[in-house]
This record gives C-alpha cells, structure tokens and sequence, in this order.
C-alpha cells in the first residue's frame, strides 16, 4: 500500500515553502533596496521666530521683530534618472515682516539657491549633476537611513563648513519619538562685504571690505530613526561685520535665540515619517516575520496531510 498526495497538502505545502523562501527576500534583498532617498520631492518647511536683523533699506537695526525662514526641495527628476544620484533644488528665503508681505523670494532679506547632489542610498554628497556648494558631511536636509545613536557631521550653509552634531537622546514632535541631535558653531569669519566705512566705525573710508563672522548659539534637530527624516530643526544663527582686522563686531546682520519648525511643518514632517518608516518597517520586519510565520505552519500542515493521504494498493 502507498499514500497519495491529494491536492489541498500539495498546495498547502508549496504555498508554504514560498513563504518561508520570500520572507528572507524581502528582510535582506527587497527592504534594503527600498532605502532609497527619492527623487520627486516637493517639501516647503517654514522656521519662524524673533530677532534682531539690520534694515538696509533704513540702514538701521531693528530689534525683536519676527524672523521667517521658508526651504522649498524640489526633486530635478530628469538629472536624477539619468544620473542614478538625488538631485534636490533647496530655494531658502529669510524674511523680515516688510519682506514677507511680498511673498516673493526674489525680495525677500536674503535669498539662496543651492544644488543638492547626494547618494540614493547611504546619503554621502556627490560632486555632479551641477550640484552647488560642493558640500561634504553626513547630514544636511535629511540624515542616513538607520540613523544610529552617535555623532554626525552636519553640513552648515552659512558656516561653509560642516558640524559636529552629538546625538541627545529621544524628543517627540507632534507626539511621534525620534532621535535629538545638538551643536553650536562658535564665532567663525566667513568672508568680506564691501560695505560703507561708517557702518563699521570707520567713517574716513568711503567704502571697506568688512569680515562677516557667524555663530550660532544652539541647533537642535530631531530625526526620524528609520528614514533619516528632519522632523524638527530650531537653530539660533548670529551673522555680524568687523571692521578689516577687528575683534568686535560692528553691525549685527542677523540675530536670534531660536527660529524653529512651524507646528504645521512639524505635523507634515511627522506624517511623511511615519508613511515611509511604515513602508520600510512593512517590508523589513512585519511581512518578513508575518510570511515567515505563515509559511512554517502551512508548510507543516501540508506535510502533515501528505503523510496522512488515502492509502491505495501498490500497482503489480
């Protein structure tokens, strides 16, 4: 007498064992690959906070007045396809209420414009494509995926430099937990302004080459562990003028103990994080131990009902 298999072990066994193969696949082969920085954004984030700045229209300084900052990441899908890297456009405009009431960053206090160029996976720069400043670090407008619990170098604009940002610990923002990092940039000369003598006590010069120094008192981001996501950034940035060859500042460009997230761009960040380090937690952890799970038993039942299949009469 033999057993036969009927059909419902065999289909329970192959579904079985095609779990248990696709789960590791997708743990080690298929998640891995999904860490990917994309490449159509489209992210407006606004910091907003008091300080002090210098009015070149009036040529005086002002004190205590609203300080907005407004970044917009825009994805260049078509260099990043053909380049294989991410190709980010960053427009940053600070603005001063007088400034903003335009609401063109043409006019605004200060406006920049900046070419991104970094790795899709592991996030380190890429000199190509056009990217501008030529910038180094291991941070900037978003961290590594699997942020870890130690060090990072953040790229610093202003400074042209990077800084060293030490991890803190855990915050919440809008009730969702990521990881804190924190730094300070002590006064550091950046470059020369041709500016009027007068404004840096020189009043028998017409026109000098002033040194802009810039500090910044405290930065603080807070970052998604999963995808490296900033989901809070506050940052107190000093910009100053000396006279050529002094050691005090003259004209205080800009000045704040704290320009921070909105609350709405604080909730839009914590919704994208938690969207992709769902996908990623999904494709990582929960289908691979789900489809893991799933396959042991069906597997097992299968074989179970194999060896309990109808006997029927060996063939003579």
């Amino acid at each position: 007498m033999r057993r036969t298999a009927s059909p419902l072990s065999l289909l329970l066994l192959g579904t079985g064992v095609f779990l248990l193969v696709l789960a590791p696949l997708l743990a080690w082969y298929v998640e891995p690959r999904a860490e990917r920085t994309p490449t159509d954004v489209d992210v407006t984030t606004v910091f907003t906070g008091n300080g002090d700045y210098f009015d070149t229209e009036s040529l005086r300084p002002v004190q205590g007045e609203p300080i907005t900052i407004t970044r917009r990441v825009l994805g260049d899908v078509a260099a990043s396809e053909r380049s294989g890297r991410a190709v980010w456009d960053v427009s940053t405009a600070i603005d001063t209420p007088n400034t903003l009431a335009f609401g063109d960053p043409r006019r605004s206090y200060q406006w920049t414009l900046e070419r991104w160029v970094t790795d899709r996976r592991t996030n380190a720069p890429v000199h190509c494509c056009g990217e501008t400043p030529q910038y180094q670090g291991e941070a900037y407008l978003k961290f590594p995926f699997d942020v870890q619990k130690r060090g990072y170098l953040w790229w610093d604009t202003t400074l042209g430099s990077t800084v060293r940002l030490e991890f803190k610990g855990t915050k919440k923002v809008a009730g969702y937990e990521g990881y804190r990092f924190t730094g300070s940039v002590k006064d550091t000369r950046t470059g020369t302004r041709q500016v009027p003598g007068r404004l840096v006590g020189l009043p028998k010069q017409r026109q000098v080459h002033a040194e802009e120094w810039y500090a910044n008192h405290g930065i603080e981001l807070v970052v998604d562990r999963r995808t490296g996501r900033i989901m809070n950034a506050r940052t107190a940035p000093r910009k100053t003028l000396r006279a050529p060859g002094g050691d005090a500042a003259k004209v205080v460009l800009l000045d704040s103990a704290g320009l921070e997230f909105t609350p709405d761009t604080q909730r839009e960040q914590v919704a994208l994080a938690k969207t992709d380090s769902g996908r990623l937690r999904a494709l990582g952890d929960l289908a691979p131990i789900g489809g893991g799970a799933a396959g042991l038993v069906l597997a097992a039942a299968g074989v179970i009902l194999l060896l309990r299949g109808p006997e029927r009469p060996n063939p003579t």
